[in-house]
C-alpha cells in the first residue's frame, strides 16, 4: 500500500543523541529489579508473543515506570518523542515497550501531546501490530490529542478506519473509550460504518466495545443504533455492544 501523509505519517528520526540514555538505562534497571521470572513465560504464551518477557504484572510496570520518569524527566518534547523511540526501538523485553508507551502517555508530558506526535504514535502501533500496545494508545494517547485536536483528528481517525492496517482501524475505533458523555457520535459512527464488513475478529471486537462504552452513557441510542444496522455488524459486533445492556 503507498504510505499518505492523511494515513500513515512518516516515522520520526531523532537526531543523534537526543534521545536520554540516563533515563533509558533507569527504565530497564528498574524494569528488572522488580521482575518474576517464574511469571514471564507464561505472560508470553498469553499474548502470544515472539518477544520474551521479563515478567513484570502490569500495574507494577506502570508504576515503576512513572518512578523512573519522575527522577529523570526528558527536559524537551525532543528528548521525550527520541527516548519513548529509542525505548520501543530497543526493547529486548515486552514490558521495556510497554514502558515506552507509558512514557509517551505519561501525564506530565502530555504538554508536548501534539499532532507532531502523531509520527510516533503510529509507528508504536504499526510496528507493534498486537492489541495489548493498541489498547493502551488509542484512548491514552489518541484520545487525549482527540480532545486538544478535534477537527485533525477528527479527519485523521476517520482516515485510518479505513486504512488497510487493522490496528490503525483497532485504534480509530477505541479512540473515544472513556469518553462518556463527551463522546462524539458522528466520528464513532463514521468509524464504525467504515469497518462495515470487515471479517478480522480484531476490528469487530473494537467496533463492539467502542458501542459498549458509549452505551455506558446512552444505552437507548446504542440499542437503536445496532438494531438499525443488524445486517452490517458482526454477531460478535452486536453481542460486545449490547453486553451491558438489559
Amino acid at each position: 500500500m503507498t504510505r499518505t501523509p492523511a494515513t500513515a505519517p512518516a516515522p520520526i528520526e531523532p537526531r543523534e543523541g537526543s534521545a536520554s540514555r540516563k533515563l533509558l538505562a533507569a527504565v530497564h534497571d528498574a524494569l528488572r529489579a522488580v521482575r518474576e521470572p517464574e511469571r514471564a513465560a507464561g505472560q508470553q504464551r498469553y499474548m502470544k508473543s515472539a518477544m520474551p518477557f521479563l515478567g513484570v504484572r502490569v500495574p507494577v510496570m506502570r508504576r515503576t515506570a512513572r518512578a523512573v520518569f519522575s527522577r529523570h524527566p526528558p527536559p524537551s518534547a525532543e528528548v521525550w518523542q527520541a527516548t519513548t523511540l529509542a525505548l520501543w526501538r530497543e526493547a529486548k523485553y515486552r514490558e521495556q515497550r510497554y514502558a515506552a508507551i507509558e512514557l509517551a502517555v505519561h501525564r506530565p508530558f502530555l504538554r508536548w501531546m501534539t499532532m507532531d506526535a502523531i509520527p510516533m504514535l503510529d509507528e508504536l502501533i504499526v510496528d507493534g501490530a498486537w492489541w495489548d500496545y493498541v489498547d493502551r494508545i488509542a484512548p491514552a494517547g489518541l484520545g487525549h490529542l482527540l480532545v486538544s485536536q478535534p477537527q485533525p483528528m477528527g479527519a485523521l481517525m476517520r482516515a485510518w478506519a479505513r486504512d488497510e492496517n487493522l490496528w490503525r482501524r483497532r485504534a480509530a475505533l477505541l479512540c473515544q473509550l472513556g469518553f462518556k458523555e463527551d463522546t462524539d457520535p458522528a466520528l464513532l459512527y463514521d468509524c464504525l460504518e467504515a469497518c462495515f464488513g470487515h471479517d478480522e475478529f480484531f476490528v469487530q471486537k473494537a467496533m463492539g466495545w467502542a458501542l459498549r462504552a458509549f452505551a455506558w452513557t446512552d444505552p437507548a441510542e446504542v440499542r437503536r443504533y445496532v438494531a438499525s444496522h443488524e445486517a452490517s455488524l458482526s454477531k460478535l459486533t452486536r453481542r460486545e455492544a449490547l453486553k451491558n445492556i438489559d
